[in-house]
Parts: C-alpha cells; sequence; structure tokens
C-alpha cells in the first residue's frame, strides 16, 4: 500500500513539474524521469496522461511539445493548426498563421484562372505540386495545402512566412485528405453536441461544502444561507471524503461533529463525464447529488439531478450538429400510429446496416430496438428514461432492403420504471423480440 501512494505521488509530480513547463518547450521522456528520479516508464504513463489532458501533443518529426490546452467549443470552425494534425502534415512555411481559422476548403482541380474565382481569405487550397497555384492562393490570403508528400519553392516559402500563411504539405493524396478533414468537422460537431459535466458546473459561482471538522451547526447555517440539503465533505486538503444531508443529522444536536454521521466513499464524477453517464449513474445508485472532483480527487464543484436534467433538456432544444451511426440508423425510420393511436416506426434494412453475412447486424438490431423503445416511453410517460436492461430473442434473419415495422407494446409503467415488449416483423411474420426495462430519471 505504501509502495502504492509513492507511485501514485510521483505520478502527480511528474504531471505538475509539466504543467508547469512553459509553453512550446520539448519533451523528453528519459530526461523527465531523469531530471525526477523515476522509471522511464512512469514518465511515460505520465506523459501520456498530459496529452489526454491537453496539454502536450506530439508532432510527426518534432517530438513530444508542451502546449496550452484549448478551451472546449468554443468555436466550429478549424484552425490551420488544427488540419497540420489532421493530415498528418509538417509546415513548409508561414508557421505564425497556424492560429487562424479558416471557414472553407478548395479542391485545386481546374485551370488557374478558374480557380482564381474560388479562393479567398481565409480558404484552404488543396492543390499538388503546382508552384504557381500556392503562389496564387497565399497573394490572395489562402493557406496552401500540398498533397502527395510535394514540397514547394524557396520563394512560396519565404511568400508564406511573409504573409503569416501557413502552407502545409502531406503525404496523403487529395481525396484522402479532403475525407480527413471533412471527417474531423463530422466528429467535431458531434463532439460540441455532446454536454459535460464542465459545461454545467463552469457557471456555478462557488462550491459549498463542508469540512470534516465542521459540526451540525455548520451544517444547518449552511443549509440555510444556500437551501440545500447535501454537501460535500473535505479534509484539510480538500479531498473529498463524504457526503452530508438532512436526513443524516435529524436528530442530532449543534455541538456535535459530523465526522461519524456522514457517507463516507462517496461516487463521484470527473469534470469530462458525461451529462448523460451522470444522470444513469444517479438513477442506478438512487443519489441526486454528485460532488465532482479533480484526479487527485479534489473537489471542483458538485452537480445535482435537477442540474443535470435542466441542462440535458436544454441541449435537446438545441439544433442537430451532426450526426452519430445511431442517429445515421434511425433517421431512415418514419413514425407512425395505428388506429388505436398506438405508435409503430418502419423502415427499411440497409446495406450499411448488415453484417458479413447480408443479414441485419444484431448490434445494429439492438439500437434499432432500443430506439423504439426510449421513444414509446417518453411518449408514454412523458418524462426521461435510460435502459436498464434489454433481453433480445432472435427469431429468423432480416436481409438487406427488407422493410420492417418495429411495434413497442408497454407492459407496465410507474412513475419510476417502465417495462416493455417490442417487437419486429417482416411482411407480418415476427423476426426479433425484445423485452426492455427502463428506469425514469426523473424520479428514481
Amino acid at each position: 500500500m505504501e509502495g502504492h501512494e509513492e507511485s501514485v505521488t510521483k505520478h502527480e509530480q511528474l504531471l505538475q513539474h509539466i504543467e508547469g513547463l512553459k509553453i512550446g518547450t520539448k519533451i523528453s521522456v528519459r530526461k523527465l524521469a531523469k531530471s525526477l528520479g523515476v522509471s522511464e516508464g512512469t514518465a511515460y504513463r505520465a506523459v501520456k496522461e498530459a496529452e489526454n489532458l491537453g496539454i502536450v501533443i506530439t508532432k510527426e518529426r518534432i517530438g513530444t511539445v508542451r502546449v496550452e490546452k484549448k478551451p472546449r467549443n468554443i468555436s466550429d470552425q478549424l484552425s490551420f493548426g488544427d488540419v497540420v494534425e489532421i493530415v498528418e502534415g509538417h509546415v513548409l512555411g508561414g508557421a505564425e498563421g497556424l492560429d487562424k481559422t479558416l471557414h472553407k476548403y478548395v479542391i485545386g482541380a481546374m485551370k488557374i484562372d478558374a480557380m482564381a474565382r474560388y479562393i479567398d481569405a481565409g480558404s484552404l487550397l488543396i492543390v499538388g505540386n503546382r508552384e504557381n497555384t500556392h503562389s496564387l492562393a497565399l497573394e490572395q490570403g489562402a493557406g496552401v495545402l500540398i498533397t502527395g508528400g510535394f514540397g514547394t519553392s524557396r520563394e512560396v516559402k519565404a511568400l508564406a512566412d511573409r504573409l503569416s500563411l501557413p502552407i502545409i504539405s502531406s503525404r496523403h493524396d487529395t481525396f484522402t485528405v479532403a475525407s480527413m478533414i471533412n471527417r474531423a468537422l463530422f466528429d467535431r460537431l458531434i463532439k460540441k453536441k455532446i454536454i459535460l459535466v464542465e459545461d454545467i458546473v463552469a457557471t456555478k459561482p462557488r462550491v459549498n461544502m463542508l469540512k470534516v471538522t465542521s459540526n451540525i451547526s455548520d451544517y444547518d447555517q449552511l443549509s440555510l444561507e444556500t437551501g440545500q440539503q447535501h454537501f460535500p465533505v473535505v479534509d484539510e486538503w480538500n479531498r473529498v471524503i463524504g457526503i452530508i444531508s438532512r436526513k443524516d443529522v435529524e436528530e442530532l444536536s449543534g455541538d456535535q461533529s459530523i465526522e461519524k454521521c456522514l457517507t463516507r466513499h462517496p461516487i463521484t464524477v470527473g469534470l469530462q463525464t458525461s451529462l448523460a453517464s451522470a444522470a444513469q449513474i444517479m438513477v442506478w445508485e438512487g443519489i441526486d447529488f454528485l460532488p465532482v472532483v479533480d484526479r487527485n480527487r479534489k473537489l471542483v464543484s458538485s452537480v445535482t439531478r435537477r442540474e443535470v436534467l435542466q441542462a440535458m433538456r436544454d441541449a435537446r432544444n438545441q439544433p442537430q450538429l451532426g450526426e452519430t451511426f445511431e442517429h445515421l440508423m434511425w433517421n431512415g425510420f418514419a413514425e407512425e400510429r395505428d388506429e388505436q393511436g398506438k405508435l409503430f416506426f418502419h423502415g427499411m434494412v440497409t446495406p450499411q446496416m448488415s453484417s458479413d453475412l447480408g443479414t441485419i447486424s444484431h448490434g445494429v438490431l439492438t439500437s434499432l430496438m432500443t430506439q423504439a423503445g426510449l421513444r414509446a416511453a417518453k411518449d408514454i410517460g412523458g418524462g426521461d428514461y435510460v435502459v436498464d436492461n434489454l433481453t433480445n430473442f432472435f427469431i429468423r434473419p432480416v436481409q438487406i432492403e427488407n422493410p420492417i415495422v418495429i411495434t413497442p407494446f408497454m407492459l407496465e409503467i410507474s412513475r419510476r420504471a417502465c417495462k416493455l415488449e417490442i417487437v419486429m416483423t417482416h411482411q407480418d411474420h415476427i423476426v426479433t423480440k425484445a423485452v426492455m426495462t427502463l428506469q425514469s430519471i426523473d424520479h428514481a
């Protein structure tokens, strides 16, 4: 146990050392291990965690470099520096302009006179080894991405440096480069749509907490001032050691310490935890309050069930900013009601949904049944639900381009949970059934 504590301490010392380095400093695992007296394996693990935290990056031909952590969701646009990382490129000139953002990219597959009409300031020209085109783009305020691993002339590099417009070379071909940039933009939009815990705690002015040395009177006073019933309890190093609530102190007098009545080893979340995950944790554990901690379990903030639900509902009212595979699959299904007003869904099995054998993938099938069940539960119960259990019974295969109908049947519903049977049919023949249990986020 003592050895574990020592290794954790060394790990944290390494991370703090990396965080204290000047932006732009090159980092060597060997030098890091030698300067702090640790093994190269320990130093490597610290560098990888720093990379996950966004404070270092590894660049081709340069190595690992200390960088400034980028704020989350500040822009939907890519910078030229982002493009360098996406296409695994290297900068030939104009490095001072890497922080500039671009609003469109142009593929140079036409004569230079025709191409000039599409190039404007803030765009990125993707082209091969055509030096006259490189100069034209720079003069019109655009960056240049040269595909195929080609370079450019000394004069063009000097022009890029003078105008602070990057000229980048990538070993990939034009089609691959365009696909990589397109995918990066698509992924960025999806990530922007996913709300993290840090997105809602960033607006909270302060975190209300109690010390392990506090007494019941301190709890009563803080509860009166804030109107809250739950508080995290921290030790002298601000590490979360427990939670205390109104029911824990109901029968205790004001001068008694809270140390003996708090709930120890509480469930916590980090800043990078998604709100959906936080909501599911609250449902499964039957709790309404979660402390938010950093990697050392030091208190950063806290979230309540009400705050999580409100943020999730606000997110649904925002326009769709990109689609996951799940959304893309479900987009092909239409929602209808029968004569009794019962909800059902129908669509077609597309080639992308198939397995190697040409039938619908079991993973896709499960996803479709899940989406149908969640929509039916919301339609009947009116609240937000998470899947607690799903059991599928595969009866017969479904081929590509077969039309299918998914019909959910409500078996049981209460304030806290509901149970459904979901039936998928093809030409009135049952192909699969599922029994799904959902728990309500609002009331669980």
